[in-house]
């Protein structure tokens, strides 16, 4: 079973983009709990994390989200991202074998231009990750951000792909 963590700022399309595509995974079995933490928005993010039925915290600390997980690996994307076709098989398939973390492909046909990919870098959840919670639990520490577990770990790659969260906020300038 997997918990999905995301982390918030007035993104509430977004965070319901990526919740419609999770529902599919808590169909199938894969996903047992989504946990929302939330840095002090004003918009709907907590109505729509609440009709979903994630949890979602205003105030937390990460060792005690992490313990609360219902899940045995956590998969940590940005409010936005959405996995494409086969990302329920290959996480279940990921997870039933192998102990450490990996991280979805990116996207073939959503990259940015290459001046972008060149100044800027890649945020370190552009493409997710999906680690064990025991390992995450034995890294983590108070006040600690989801990106800066990203940039402690050597993760693999999934077989299947995941459109960034960048896409849905150019897509809403668009």
């Amino acid at each position: 079973m997997l918990t999905v963590v995301m982390e918030c700022r007035d993104q509430e399309p977004e965070l319901a983009q990526t919740l419609a595509v999770l529902v599919a995974g808590a169909v199938e079995g894969l996903v047992s709990d989504v946990i929302v933490l939330d840095h002090g928005s004003t918009d709907g993010s907590s109505r729509v994390a609440d009709a979903a039925g994630c949890r979602f915290y205003v105030q937390w600390d990460m060792n005690d989200v992490l313990r609360a997980a219902r899940g045995e690996w956590l998969l940590l994307v940005e409010p936005g991202a959405r996995p494409l076709s086969g990302w329920i098989e290959a996480i279940g398939d990921y997870v039933s074998v192998n102990k450490s973390p990996a991280r979805f492909s990116p996207s073939r046909s959503h990259r940015r231009p290459f001046y972008q990919r060149i100044v800027r870098g890649r945020p370190p959840l552009e493409d997710g990750l999906l680690l064990p919670k025991s390992q995450a639990i034995a890294v983590s520490w108070p006040g600690m951000r989801l990106d800066q577990f990203a940039l402690r770990q050597k993760p693999r790659r999934l077989s299947c792909e995941i459109i960034p969260s960048w896409v849905v906020r150019q897509q809403g300038r668009g």
